[in-house]
């Protein structure tokens, strides 16, 4: 699909530019707009020369030089451990003396629970049973009731260009795991970025507190791997039975099998009127892989 439009007098600010957030600039700066990123360290990351970048690193007492007179902003850094939000608790002060006219932040579809594979849209009961989930809740409804011109947008897992399980599959150190009835949902990072572009061009009036940012195929895991080793070409590993393995695997990897939802987006794609460009895993992974292959070594 085509883009939608960006102001250009638009100046965004992106806290937090990470794998998201580096597309999502890279997108809007290529529509017209100025657009700023924030990073950590003392260097910003080697691989977007061609961004504008600001450090802010408020643990280590590096405050962000706020530019003046942002109209946007999208917040993709994650809660931390404690529950605590670096933007929120640094920024929400200078952000509020901003013409805003919108404020994205991304959150978890995680912050439904675990409805044991039923499906989930943006009314349903926000039951959290992992505490990163209740972590990132928390700093969404801070965000949303923070007087600012807020959209939440839940996300599913994030794949894409490097985040796909080609390289895992072609060295061999993925692992075939099979959970009855477990299904995951997944969004290609450029349909964020659509659906982010999409959301800020809304009315005012038209844009939704939340949105659910998922693509139309829940499956296993499996089932995801097994295509992308018939896009390799290579073969799968044995195929492993949660239950069996489960007993040794980190408290990190059991809490990705934690919840099995299905995550609508109804909203998103026939109420607001995104088109996905990848409604499935299937052309997201070609996609990503034709990316992957071509770009040069490094």
């Amino acid at each position: 699909m085509t883009d939608p439009a960006v102001n250009r007098d638009a100046r965004i600010l992106v806290i937090g530019g990470g794998y998201t957030g580096q597309r999502f600039a890279a997108a809007a700066a290529a529509l017209g707009a100025r657009v700023w990123l924030t990073h950590r360290n003392a260097e910003p990351p080697p691989t977007a020369a061609a961004l504008s970048w600001l450090r802010f690193d408020p643990a280590n007492g590096v405050p962000l030089a706020m530019p003046e007179a942002i109209s946007h902003a999208l917040v993709t850094i994650p809660a931390a451990s404690d529950g605590s939000d670096a933007a929120l608790d640094h920024l929400l002060p200078e952000l509020r003396h901003q013409p805003l006219d919108w404020l994205g932040y991304l959150s978890t579809t995680g912050v439904y629970g675990d409805t044991r594979g039923a499906w989930v849209d943006e009314t349903s009961p926000t039951t959290p049973t992992l505490e990163r989930s209740r972590a990132r809740l928390a700093c969404e409804q801070r965000w949303l009731n923070s007087g600012l011109p807020a959209m939440s947008f839940r996300l599913p897992a994030i794949y894409g260009p490097g985040r796909c399980p080609f390289q895992q599959l072609a060295q061999g150190t993925t692992r075939l795991v099979h959970k009855r009835g477990q299904v995951f949902c997944r969004i290609h990072v450029d349909d964020i970025v659509g659906a982010l572009l999409h959301g800020l061009n809304l009315p005012p009036a038209q844009r939704p507190a939340v949105l659910n940012v998922s693509d139309d195929v829940p499956c296993p895991s499996s089932e995801t791997l097994g295509y992308a080793a018939h896009l390799l070409g290579c073969k799968l590993p044995p195929l492993q039975r949660f239950e069996t393995i489960a007993g040794s695997m980190s408290p990190m990897a059991l809490s990705f099998w934690a919840d099995n939802r299905r995550v609508s987006n109804h909203l998103l794609c026939r109420q607001l009127g995104y088109q996905l460009r990848y409604p499935s895993y299937r052309e997201g992974f070609a996609a990503a892989l034709s990316e992957e292959r071509a770009q040069p070594p490094t």
